[in-house]
């Protein structure tokens, strides 16, 4: 039995964090049920969904692991008696993940005031850029932007150039484990409550909290960190990638002053032990010209190997080192394998469908992968049945255009 079995989530996300959340979820056992706009709504939020009815459409959507595990129920909020399915689905629910802008969820009569009167254990959790309150409450914005404002971006990318947003996607994965984890953390606590509770999480909040290091060393040190400049950003000869003979790159993470010297040792340059890893490099920039030199000296050394050659030496001498591979390569290296972190899954319309795995090992609940993408409104029916709904009135509901 997984983790989360017997957990029913209901997720009103299209894009970004909510839908990896509740991915998250689902992968250990939650039940997830997508609460998608049926086809007779206007829905401009549907540009983000992956529960495509046909074609190549449905192909991509098959293969996008953000919607496996999870059910769709086609409904349209915007009427009464789609509130009425919905009320009564969330009196069955023990979570519910949204991201409307602050204000929507109350006008459509679904925000947690309301919600909480139906269902006091509801855990909901408002999922925005900025939070539920503040100057920038109203404010749009993306991946880019929220890394931006947070002083994650600017800490990206080489001295003298521009920043570089990354592919990552550091904001809305962040808060995605931020998410999950106050839902879960909300979930414990109501066995000691009874009570559901309101979560207010906010994407840039989320980016902040991830600076642990560079806000030490501003509130401790008075020091505004610049990219490309400490040990954290990789300059320092022991911390850092090098080129190699045939075009590749290795990663060295000898932070260690003792592991500094077996790799010296190793590559025959022990004159250089002496400068190694000091608490400074943290958050200040190399001063000592002698790092320029220590640092030229190795990039020749790294070029007299190819990448592999290195990977395989100084692996096998214990040194902290590796390999920068393309995704092509991540997928195929036999440690990715052996973890499970590529699926196979076979499904009966496109045959193999490969997926990335799923990261926490848990011994006794493990996580899996119990089904594909759905279709928009696949298990409408289902639903509408677990809620009470008989044939004549989910009929009814079908042909109103309040169900899809």
């Amino acid at each position: 039995m997984p983790a989360l079995d017997g957990i029913r989530v209901l997720d009103l996300t299209k894009i970004g964090p909510g839908p990896y959340c509740t991915m998250l979820l689902g992968d250990h056992g939650a039940e997830v049920i997508k609460i998608e706009a049926p086809p007779s709504v206007k829905d401009r939020r549907r540009e983000g969904a992956f529960s495509s009815p046909s074609g190549e459409a449905r192909r991509e959507a098959v293969f996008n692991p953000i919607d496996r595990n999870k059910m769709s129920l086609g409904l349209n909020l915007q009427t009464a008696a789609g509130r009425e399915v919905f009320h009564r689905l969330v009196a069955r629910a023990d979570v519910l993940i949204e991201a409307f802008r602050p204000g929507v969820p109350a006008r459509l009569k679904i925000d947690y005031d309301t919600l909480s009167q139906i269902n006091p254990r509801l855990v909901y959790c408002s999922l925005t850029g900025y939070g539920q309150d503040g100057p920038y409450r109203e404010l749009a914005g993306h991946e880019a932007t929220y890394i931006s404002m947070a002083g994650a971006l600017g800490l990206i990318g080489e001295a003298g150039r521009k920043p570089v947003i990354p592919l990552t996607l550091v904001a809305d994965r962040g808060s995605t484990h931020q998410a999950t984890i106050a839902i879960l953390a909300a979930v414990v606590a109501r066995q000691s409550t009874g009570r559901g509770q309101y979560i207010d999480l906010a994407i840039m909040d989320s980016v902040i909290s991830m600076l642990v290091w560079p806000s030490f060393s501003y509130f401790y040190h008075g020091v505004v960190p610049v990219r490309d400049t400490t040990t954290e950003h990789g300059v320092f000869a022991y911390y850092v990638v090098y080129g190699t003979g045939d075009g590749g790159y290795v990663s060295l993470g000898c932070v260690e002053p003792w592991m500094w010297e077996k790799f010296l040792k190793v590559v025959g340059k022990e004159e250089y032990a002496p400068y190694h890893f000091k608490n400074e490099h943290l958050f200040v920039p190399q001063t000592d010209p002698k790092w320029a030199e220590v640092r030229r000296a190795l990039e020749q050394v790294f070029l007299s190997r190819g990448r592999d050659a290195w990977f395989d030496l100084l692996r096998r001498k214990g040194i902290p080192v590796g390999k920068v591979q393309s995704l092509d390569e991540v997928f195929r290296d036999p440690q990715v394998k052996h973890r499970e972190m590529v699926l196979a899954i076979e499904d009966p319309e496109f045959g193999t469908v490969r997926q990335v795995g799923i990261a926490a090992k848990l011994g006794d609940t493990p996580g899996s992968v119990r089904s594909l993408a759905p279709t928009l409104g696949q298990h409408s029916a289902t639903v509408l049945a677990w809620l009470g709904y008989n044939k004549a009135a989910a009929a009814r509901l079908y042909r109103a255009g309040t169900v899809g």
